[in-house]
């Protein structure tokens, strides 16, 4: 199996689990939190900021010291917009399911900001449409960086079935600015069906003699986590079912510039 595939556990509880130290990388944490009714999660930011997002399910959620009251709504994460909070560096959070909840866990350092707890709620996020043809997806932003946060950036994705995402390749692993940033990568994927599966590519460049420091292929089925360290990384999702992709990005600066393999920069004109 892939070093860059992360599989998560079937049961209940913390099923997955990504940070810098196992990913071999900086900036970038990930977890994921399946819980029924009355479970618990919670955490400490500790010297991170985190991004709760509300996969799919209902739970009460404290952060900072604040009771934030009931929130989730969608039951699905191909339907709706996700609720999601905001917790700066220095914080606890908790969150008890109300229902069946899928919870992801995002983080990345923080800077001291100062900034306060907030709940991003369905009616704060921003939705478009990139691509067209067989390359169009739906995109979701939750925690863009035209809004407050010190690293985190995070998106969610929906491809239709024989639809390709992530495309054409792009990469951004160089600190480049103003035209390529160093962002690490998770994608978090869901099916519709659940028994289907999608592919994911991360690969780098070649060289002269055509061969690539990095190249890996990986067959994607519901629930798998992806490491995006470097290199170009699309994906397909295979006829008849859907795939649900939940991006948390973070680097040096907070901004996405990516760069688009030349060899096929021309499918942007077409």
């Amino acid at each position: 199996m892939s070093k860059l595939l992360v599989k998560a556990d079937k049961g209940h509880g913390r099923v997955a689990h990504v940070t810098p130290q196992s990913a071999g990388w900086t900036y970038v944490g990930f977890d994921l939190h399946r819980l029924k009714p009355g479970e618990n999660a919670s955490g400490k930011t500790g010297d991170c900021e985190v991004c709760l997002v509300f996969v799919t399910g209902k739970g009460k959620a404290e952060a900072g010291g604040q009771e934030l009251g009931l929130l989730g709504e969608r039951m699905s994460p191909f339907e709706g917009k996700p609720w999601s909070v905001y917790i700066p560096e220095g914080s606890d959070w908790s969150v008890t399911a109300d229902t069946d909840l899928e919870l992801a866990v995002c983080s990345a350092p923080g800077h001291g900001g100062g900034l306060p707890v907030r709940v991003i709620a369905p009616n704060d996020l921003g939705q478009e449409v990139r691509g067209k043809g067989t390359n169009t997806r739906y995109v979701t932003n939750i925690l863009p960086e035209g809004k407050p946060a010190d690293s985190l950036l995070v998106v969610e994705v929906i491809t239709p079935g024989g639809h390709t995402s992530s495309y054409p390749p792009h990469k951004h692993d160089q600190d480049n600015l103003p035209a390529e940033s160093y962002l690490e990568e998770t994608y978090y994927h869901r099916l519709n069906p659940p028994q289907g599966f999608a592919f994911q590519r991360v690969y780098t460049d070649a060289d002269k003699n055509g061969h690539r420091d990095l190249d890996e292929a990986m067959a994607i089925e519901d629930g798998d986590v992806v490491l995006v360290p470097k290199g170009y990384h699309p994906c397909a999702a295979c006829h008849g079912y859907d795939l649900y992709y939940l991006n948390v990005m973070a680097g040096p600066k907070r901004t996405w510039k990516f760069y688009n393999a030349p060899e096929h920069e021309w499918l942007m004109k077409v």
